[in-house]
């Protein structure tokens, strides 16, 4: 398959840190996708990043570059967060637009519940949301939200080589269990 990997928000996006400030979404992300991608790229995939390591890269162009590359699948990873201060809302989310294709709910399926294993994160669903890189993608496309910012232990997780790569080992074995022919 040929596989977008997005990245979440930009390295300086703003707003998109811990409460600390020690943690920025970007780092945690960036990382993860450069894992899933190496994985991914031995099981024979072609994987193509949406972002860039230097700069933000506007979600038109993000979901422009998936369209006219016409990828199989499309998978943007974050970092999440409630509020501006550490608090108890925590755990992992995946999400797919509004009105998810049948192979889109497949795939999110397979991720989320491959990411739940991985972690032992609480469990928050595969939900629908109206994000402008799952509703402007034209292929299978999912979000996944590895852990809150604001939840202190989650956000010493998310720091945590070790975590990064358990969530990029779990999306990436969440990808291979999806077929886009079956």
């Amino acid at each position: 398959m040929k596989i977008v990997i997005d990245a979440g928000h930009g390295p300086e996006t703003a707003g998109k840190r811990s409460p600390d400030g020690k943690l920025k979404e970007f780092h945690f992300t960036s990382r993860v996708a450069e894992e899933v991608k190496k994985q991914l790229a031995f099981s024979g995939h072609t994987v193509i990043f949406s972002h860039q390591a230097r700069m933000d890269v506007p979600l038109h162009e993000r979901t422009r570059l998936a369209n006219r590359l016409k990828a199989d699948l499309f998978v943007s990873i974050h970092a999440n967060a409630y509020g501006t201060s550490f608090n108890s809302v925590n755990g992992i989310e995946t999400f797919t637009y509004t009105k998810p294709q049948a192979a889109t709910k497949k795939v999110a399926g397979f991720i989320h519940s491959s990411l739940l294993l991985a972690t032992g994160r609480q469990d928050r669903g595969v939900k629908q949301a109206n994000f402008a890189v799952l509703r402007d993608t034209v292929m299978p496309a999912v979000l996944v939200e590895c852990g809150f910012m604001t939840h202190r232990q989650e956000s010493e997780l998310l720091k945590s080589a070790a975590y990064q790569k358990r969530c990029a080992k779990a999306i990436a074995f969440g990808v291979n269990c999806y077929d886009p022919y079956t």
